[in-house]
């Protein structure tokens, strides 16, 4: 049986087919996001009990974390203390994991539950964890609940999953700069995206409201970077701006970010920081004015949108600064991705700075866009020798892409396309289907919101695979993620509010093949799955899914 199938009709097939008394089986049975590959439904259900035991048949730290965290599930609202232990087979009643190469890809697995046991086989430890959020999701919501509950039976209903994701790249984004978030509510981010399978956390940590990373060696980064003296009150257009007058800030120590870095990597999430330049730099040069071009003077943006000051690339002082703060940035995050920004940078500055001109002179660069080309260039030389790789906005296409560039095509999916072509790996989040702080449902009624309009079925539609691409070309393209910035989300409950479900649509859409998509039973699945999120207290949207604007959609 396909996982495209209703899932209503998947229940009522499951619950004819069992021959298993006094066992509760949850209603829902088969709801599971991102949906499986390929799901066979089978007659009965495990049932958990005292005897089970997970046995992992190489047991280190990384499979550790996928038994602990299915033993943990059990524990919660049963008090049984499941034991993981190392071994060639398990008993009945019990789990087995295991390694096993012939599971084509790194983070696929293969999931047999029947009554007597369960079995998972991945060819890595990341492909055992999903295996685990796929019995998660299949377990009752009591589970999430870090509480006992009296008498309760944990089952499962039997099946055959074969899985594996559709691309390599799945990931969310979430901007700090405009508006912070502790570090607990960016846990419970990451923990709703490693629920869904989602690889990737792309952090933006730098930007013209403020500067939110300790940087040792640059302490004024922090010191005045990180803080300005008021915010704009209602939508930036409004003209005249309004102010609320009240100092905002704030930023991450090392040592939390550490901190959240391990907690993303305990769930097999890489996260990616992004330290924005050359525009969007106007808290760095609040903190050090030398790296402008123009004297200033400088203050932390207290508005937003896009500032004609931005990072002087006649001056070598910048580039040393550059330097500075990345040769931290890389010691910090483990992951093999930067991402340098290289978006919305006004070239008017660099038009009149004569530093900036005798750049483009003595490189023998064209004009201002080569000249940005000739910053990204050089920035990645730098990462390159520090053993990373860079990611930049499709903006860093104009003047020539650096060698190694990773492209995040972002102005829609021509950046994407043209990269590809160009033999680049191309990550895809176009605004019209990927950028989360849009609206979802019709203004009226709705929080403030930058604009746009991208409910739920305008993002579960997009395919991230060009038509235009060929087959070789398609190659290219590593996946999905979708944005959230946050100049009009400032507190965790809007956080929530404006990301989920529509982050949900977007793992769906890293994880399984186009062809297999649908939009009624992701519905279904999600209608079912929404006790789980009530339990976690996520504060998802719940209005209107669908894209009433679809007939005027191109």
């Amino acid at each position: 049986m396909k996982t495209n199938l209703l899932i209503t009709a998947i229940i009522m097939i499951f619950i004819s087919s069992c021959n298993v008394t006094n066992v509760t089986i949850p209603e829902n049975a088969m709801a599971i996001i991102p949906a499986p590959l390929s799901m066979t439904i089978q007659k009965g259900n495990f049932l958990f009990s005292e005897k089970c035991r997970i046995v992992v048949s190489a047991l280190d730290d990384d499979t550790k974390v996928a038994a602990e965290t299915l033993a943990l599930l059990i524990k919660n609202p049963t008090g049984m203390e499941i034991p993981v232990i190392e071994g060639t087979k398990a008993g009945r009643g019990s789990v087995f994991m295991t390694l096993d190469t012939a599971v084509k890809t790194n983070e696929g697995y293969t999931l047999r539950i029947t009554p007597k046991k369960i079995i998972v086989r991945a060819r890595t430890a990341a492909g055992l964890f999903y295996a685990v959020q796929t019995i998660r999701q299949l377990l009752p919501p009591d589970v999430e609940k870090e509480s006992v509950i009296e008498g309760i039976q944990l089952s499962l209903p039997a099946c055959d999953i074969v899985d594996e994701p559709a691309f390599t790249y799945r990931g969310m984004h979430l901007d700090v700069c405009r508006h912070m978030f502790p570090v607990e509510e960016i846990k419970k981010y990451i923990d709703m995206l490693a629920m869904h399978k989602m690889n990737t956390f792309h952090w933006h940590l730098t930007d013209d409201q403020g500067w939110r990373i300790e940087i040792k060696k640059l302490p004024e980064l922090t010191k005045t970077g990180a803080y300005r003296k008021e915010t704009v009150v209602g939508h930036a257009r409004n003209k005249p701006n309004i102010f609320d007058g009240e100092a905002y800030g704030g930023f991450y120590t090392q040592e939390q970010i550490r901190e959240i870095i391990d907690y993303a990597g305990s769930k097999f999430i890489t996260v990616i920081p992004e330290i924005e330049m050359p525009g969007h730099s106007l808290a760095a040069l609040a903190s050090y004015p030398d790296i402008a071009c123009t004297k200033g003077p400088f203050e932390v943006g207290t508005t937003w949108g896009v500032f004609s000051d931005v990072l002087c690339a006649g001056k070598e002082e910048t580039f040393t600064f550059i330097q500075d703060v990345l040769t931290e940035v890389i010691d910090l995050f483990p992951g093999k991705y930067i991402h340098i920004g290289g978006d919305e940078c006004p070239k008017i500055r660099w038009e009149k700075c004569p530093l900036c001109q005798k750049r483009i002179k003595d490189e023998g660069l064209a004009d201002e866009n080569e000249l940005q080309s000739y910053f990204i260039r050089r920035i990645e030389s730098f990462v390159t020798s520090k053993g990373k790789k860079i990611i930049g906005w499709d903006e860093i296409l104009e003047g020539g892409l650096a060698p190694e560039a990773t492209v995040m095509s972002w102005r829609g999916t021509e950046g994407g396309i043209a990269a590809a072509r160009q033999k680049h790996d191309v990550i895809m989040t176009p605004t019209s289907f990927a950028y989360l702080d849009y609206y979802q449902t019709e203004p009226a009624g709705q929080p403030l919101a930058i604009g746009g309009y991208v409910p739920l079925e305008k993002v579960y539609s997009f395919n991230p695979l060009p038509e235009e691409l060929t087959a070789e070309e398609r190659k290219y393209i590593l996946g999905v993620q979708g944005n959230v910035w946050t100049e009009y989300i400032s507190t965790p409950e809007h956080l929530e509010y404006m990301a989920f479900p529509r982050a949900f649509a977007i793992a769906e859409t890293g994880w399984i093949p186009d062809r297999l998509k649908d939009f009624d039973d992701f519905l279904a699945r999600l209608e079912v799955l929404k006790t789980r999120y009530e339990a976690l207290n996520l504060n998802y949207f719940k209005g209107e899914y669908r894209d009433t604007r679809k007939t005027a959609n191109p």
